[in-house]
């Protein structure tokens, strides 16, 4: 625990101008990020008596070794560049919300020649027009399914529609009136597009003007005796106010806005938004997030908007922003959505009316999804914790294992030898911290030598980053052969070895965890704790789970620790285990996958993938390629006399594939393309 006087800056040092400051702790990462309008003012407050400070904020400021500023010009770039550390530097102890759920939106793949009608969850990409959030996926199609009658867009994969263009029948769809069929040609790519834009301009909000131009068509149709016409256009009009009615007008005036409600307790907070357009829901998305800075319901109003705005930019943005609390500086937050709309953004607090109704629908549903996880998170938490404590136990732990790290080994009989280091902090997998190796400094199958290796590797980059750090002025010198940092594969700058800079960002290699995890029985465990000693390390626990009968071994035990099979620490320990073995796997067959799809073309110089497929193209296979003299070779367009020959040279000293069979039939599948014989 750090003295905040220790670090305090000196008097007259901090400018008096807007900033952003950050505070890092011992190991030079950012533990967090914050703005301020003075920024002595600001950090001012951090230095005072600890007794004075609130609890969050006291542990920040002891956890910490250092604060540093930037100045900037105005309150507006100080938000944005908080923004960007935050989400660069990922501090502990700053409000960071996430979605409880990977919502779904209704897209429109506009950067497509036939633009498609889809469902879509995660980032969203560029030329893809999307609507929502919604609640569920099923609430999209059940909207698309009424829609297509009127607008019958493409919904098909890239797959079924290539098919469907080869054979020359449409699907199903196309038969009943829900597609254009653009895939056989029944409409124009324009007229294609049309349809896309006026169902996004539907979808849009813009259904009154087409729903009298519609009945406008029928009411014609009508006196032009085109009765089966008007009954059609009819059965449109009531299919786009059955969709129209899935979502209810709750502002009568064609309100654009956003409505943001948080509710919070001491420890935790929960937002809800509702997005109107057109006066209707047309989406609604919650965070749940940890109170683990001193913050009020202005701030977290605050860190709600930069997570929902900080990557939108146009129309996402909406006119008009109803929010329980404003922001300490609201007039700054509404330049900075204005900046990423383009336009004026009207930031208040509904007073009267509608809005403040709908503004109580949006907090009672904060209040509701606060509760639901608080009741959920209670009951994780209370397994987490006895299975934690129960594996302390098991092992002998003196204190409970918050950090657990786990490695395997994978291969194919020997080939691709892989191995897999996953996380797991307090009871949760932590992705982030994922670590795939290759086993270097060996041929073959080994599962003893490999994992002596991979744990070898990774404790190793454990040192050099504590001694790079300074938590030590002198190294402690290790019971075995000293680490030899410049054979070190993991040294190599490699994007699958290379940790990052010191600059305060998470690093894979920078924590130690309190436990190790081998998936093995006793020779495995021996291999890693052979590792450990020769590194000089003896404060890290390490143990086995062997898959046979899930015992757990420990270093120098002759018989292995028995776990009950209804014991919460098992479980754990199964999970973390079963993690390690599919995150190894994943990479074992990519990595095989890789080396199947290969090709003696990979080695000629120069040789770049267009001209490779040309030449495939042109002679049908490797296999014919081959066979081609270099004048034959010289007339595939882009290829010359020179980079023919290096492909006869290359082709000719390759060594011929191993045939691959078809283990249903016995037969040897020639090859047919770039080298690959699958």
């Amino acid at each position: 625990m750090a003295d905040p006087s220790s670090y305090r800056p000196k008097p007259g040092q901090i400018p008096d101008s807007p900033g952003v400051y950050k505070f890092r702790d011992e190991h030079r990462r950012v533990i967090y990020v914050g703005k301020a309008k003075n920024l002595r003012q600001r950090l001012a407050n951090y230095f005072q008596d600890l007794a004075a400070l609130h609890p969050r904020t006291r542990t920040m400021v002891t956890t910490a070794a250092s604060v540093e500023w930037t100045v900037v010009s105005t309150e507006v770039e100080a938000l944005q560049l908080e923004y960007s550390w935050i989400k660069e530097f990922d501090p502990r102890f700053n409000v960071k919300y996430r979605d409880d759920k990977s919502y779904p939106y209704l897209a429109v793949t506009l950067d497509e020649e036939f633009p498609r009608v889809q469902v879509m969850r995660g980032a969203k990409k560029k030329g893809v027009r999307y609507f929502g959030p919604y609640g569920h996926a099923w609430a999209i199609r059940e909207t698309v399914d009424l829609m297509l009658r009127v607008f019958p867009v493409r919904t098909c994969s890239a797959g079924v529609f290539k098919n469907a263009a080869r054979t020359g029948r449409p699907c199903l769809l196309g038969y009943i009136g829900k597609c254009s069929a653009p895939c056989v040609g029944r409409v124009t790519p324009e007229e294609h597009r049309e349809l896309a834009d006026d169902f996004c301009d539907f979808m849009a909000g813009r259904t009154g003007t087409y729903i009298r131009r519609l009945e406008k068509d029928m009411m014609v149709a009508a006196e032009e005796m085109e009765y089966e016409r008007a009954a059609r256009l009819r059965d449109d009009v009531e299919a786009l106010k059955r969709a129209m009615e899935k979502s209810a007008v709750v502002l009568a005036d064609a309100t654009d806005a956003d409505l943001i409600a948080v509710a919070e307790d001491e420890l935790e907070a929960a937002v809800q938004i509702f997005h109107v357009r057109g006066g209707r829901v047309r989406g609604q998305r919650g965070w749940v997030t940890d109170k683990v800075e001193n913050v009020d319901t202005s701030g977290l109003v605050e860190h709600a908007l930069q997570q929902l705005y900080g990557e939108e930019a146009g129309d996402a943005v909406p006119k008009e922003v109803l929010v329980p609390a404003l922001p300490e500086d609201p007039d700054a937050v509404s330049q900075w959505l204005a900046g990423r709309r383009g336009s004026q953004v009207s930031l208040r607090i509904p007073q009267r009316g509608d809005k403040k109704d709908l503004m109580a629908t949006v907090q009672r549903n904060a209040q509701q999804a606060l509760g639901l996880h608080k009741t959920k998170r209670a009951s994780d938490l209370t397994t987490r914790s006895r299975a934690l404590e129960e594996v302390a136990e098991a092992l002998g732990l003196d204190t409970a294992p918050l950090r657990i790290e786990c490695f395997d080994i994978s291969h194919l009989q020997g080939d691709d030898v892989v191995a897999s280091m996953v996380v797991f902090e307090d009871g949760l997998a932590r992705k982030s911290e994922y670590r795939r190796f290759q086993i270097k400094g060996f041929e073959g199958q080994d599962d003893v030598r490999s994992m002596h290796e991979v744990i070898g590797r990774r404790f190793k980059r454990y040192l050099q980053d504590k001694e790079r750090t300074g938590e030590w002025e002198e190294a402690p010198a290790p019971t075995g052969p000293a680490p030899d940092t410049t054979s070190d594969p993991d040294t190599a700058p490699d994007p699958d070895a290379e940790p990052r800079e010191d600059d305060g960002r998470p690093k894979r290699f920078a924590y130690p965890p309190q436990l190790v995890v081998v998936d093995g029985g006793q020779p495995q465990v021996a291999a890693a704790k052979r590792a450990l000693d020769e590194l000089g390390i003896d404060d890290i626990a390490v143990c086995g789970l062997a898959k046979r009968l899930e015992e757990v071994w420990l270093p120098d035990d002759d018989d292995p620790v028995v776990l009950p099979r209804s014991s919460e620490g098992l479980y754990l320990l199964q999970r973390v285990r079963d993690e390690a073995h599919r995150f190894a796997i994943t990479y074992q067959r990519a990595k095989r996958a890789k080396r199947i799809r290969s090709s003696p073309l990979d080695a000629v110089a120069g040789l770049g993938e267009t001209r490779k497929q040309a030449l495939i193209k042109h002679f049908g296979s490797v296999k014919k390629l081959k066979q081609a003299t270099i004048d034959e070779i010289c007339e595939v367009p882009g290829i010359g006399r020179r980079t023919a020959e290096s492909v006869a040279v290359a082709l000719a000293s390759a060594a011929p594939a191993t045939p691959a069979v078809n283990t249903a039939t016995g037969e040897i599948i020639e090859e047919d393309n770039g080298g690959s014989t699958t």
